[in-house]
């Protein structure tokens, strides 16, 4: 019976502490048709479920919240409430499924059952279906998600071996003592800890400094911004639109301007976040729009783990920029000063610190954060390592990913891009009660991919 982490409770409790959120992550996957029958569709999944025990695995929450949930064995698990099928709209185009999409990971996942749904969405242009795999951002982040979607979709056996059952409920009273015994054992290791440290008083005193220096960089990084209509009061839908790029002229771009993918990454979300405030007829400053941009802390031998292993970067987009050349190099800079910044660091000691403090004080914290309304951060952009092999279902051939990302307090949009194959695609998520735009965000990236081309 393993505990959540801090970092994977967090998710939960944002949810909570706000009734507009669906804290789910998912990858959709474009297949060629026909698509199978249900029957052979779940018998497909049934075979791989033996790999996966967190979807065979509910949450269980602490009594009085005195500790984190733990996952315990779904004894009622009935793998037909997790598959669902719709059929897009007519004429199945890119904007049915889209529409499609927004409309399934706009509802939470139900808590009383495994914290997974996948979906078959029939009806597609061109012969074409999809399969939606959605999960718990408290179950997995993107690598692990990736991971998790080439067990279930990866052509032929998948690696590894078929996880045994994990425990069942056990009880309020166990739970209650085994969350009493993690408060007295959380001060023990961290003084445990900090004594292991301070045999070498110089490393130890290097590590606290750079902990400081790291969060204090967060700390400034939170400031308030500009207000702009990025940010605010969210509804409870959402809008899913995509952009397309292919790989080479990423590559080309990145080799021209001397960075890397993920700068030009940012550098397409920079130009189109200043599309939209011109068009809204706001004014791109300096500090209108700070992305938070999630930072795997993975080590090469933590990439197979199912949980979230994440720190973060919050750098400014430089929207006030006239061109997409200039645009780019300040990009450029920006994230590399962050990467020799403190800024993971800092993200990363919180989360350390936290699993040392009692759960109860964690929780309310996050929920009363969740509940204030914050201009720091107007958007979350996610760059997902896209799957390492071709993916098929049933013998039928994936032929395109798409990444989707949630949005939360108070941020409006978030922008989670992926790679399969030799193309690229950006996920974007926004709020429709406050993004009376349909497509723009999409065209807008496609757009500034296309002036950062030309101005190679």
């Amino acid at each position: 019976m393993a505990g959540l982490s801090p970092l994977d409770a967090v998710f939960l409790e944002l949810e909570d502490g706000d009734p507009t959120l669906s804290l789910s992550i998912a990858s959709i996957a474009v297949l060629e048709g026909p698509p199978p029958r249900q029957c052979e569709f779940l018998d497909a999944m049934l075979a791989r479920l033996r790999f996966l025990p967190h979807y065979r695995q509910r949450i269980r929450r602490v009594p009085f919240g005195l500790g984190p949930p733990v996952w315990v064995e779904d004894e009622r698990f009935d793998l037909a409430k997790h598959l669902h099928r719709i059929v897009a709209t007519a004429p199945g185009d890119e904007n049915a499924l889209c529409e499609a999409v927004a409309s399934i990971m706009a509802e939470r996942l139900d808590r009383s059952r495994p914290l997974w749904e996948t979906w078959v969405v029939d009806g597609l242009a061109e012969g074409r279906w999809a399969v939606l795999s959605k999960i718990h951002h408290c179950l997995a982040d993107g690598i692990a998600g990736t991971a998790l979607l080439e067990t279930l979709l990866a052509t032929g056996s998948p690696d590894g071996h078929p996880a045994p059952a994990g425990a069942g409920d056990p009880g309020a009273f166990p739970l209650l003592l085994r969350s009493v015994r993690d408060m007295v054992a959380g001060p023990v290791e961290l003084v445990r800890a900090l004594t292991g440290e301070l045999r070498r008083p110089a490393r130890f005193a290097g590590r606290i400094t750079d902990a400081v220096r790291g969060i204090a960089q967060l700390a400034r990084a939170l400031a308030p911004a500009t207000p702009t209509t990025l940010t605010g009061p969210l509804g409870v839908d959402r809008r899913y639109e995509l952009a397309h790029a292919r790989m080479p002229d990423v590559r080309s771009i990145a080799a021209a301007f001397g960075g890397t993918v993920n700068d030009v990454v940012l550098a397409a979300v920079t130009g189109a976040f200043r599309d939209l405030l011109r068009r809204r007829g706001e004014v791109p400053r300096t500090d209108s729009v700070r992305a938070l941009v999630p930072v795997s802390v993975r080590s090469a031998t933590e990439m197979s783990e199912v949980d979230n292993r994440i720190s973060l970067m919050l750098p400014r987009l430089p929207v006030d920029l006239m061109t997409s050349s200039a645009r780019f190099a300040a990009v450029q800079h920006r994230m590399a000063v962050l990467k020799t910044g403190g800024e993971v660091l800092g993200g990363s000691a919180l989360l350390g610190l936290a699993r040392f403090l009692p759960f109860a004080p964690v929780s309310l914290g996050v929920r009363v954060a969740a509940a204030l309304p914050q201009r720091s951060v107007a958007a979350v952009a996610t760059n997902v390592p896209g799957p390492h092999r071709a993916l098929s279902v049933l013998g039928k051939p994936v032929v395109d990913l798409y990444p989707y990302v949630p949005i939360a307090m108070c941020v409006r949009t978030g922008i989670a891009v992926s790679t399969y194959g030799e193309r690229m695609t950006f996920g974007i998520t926004t709020d429709r009660d406050s993004s009376p735009e349909p497509g723009f965000l999409g065209k807008a990236v496609e757009h500034e991919l296309a002036a950062l081309l030309a101005s190679r």
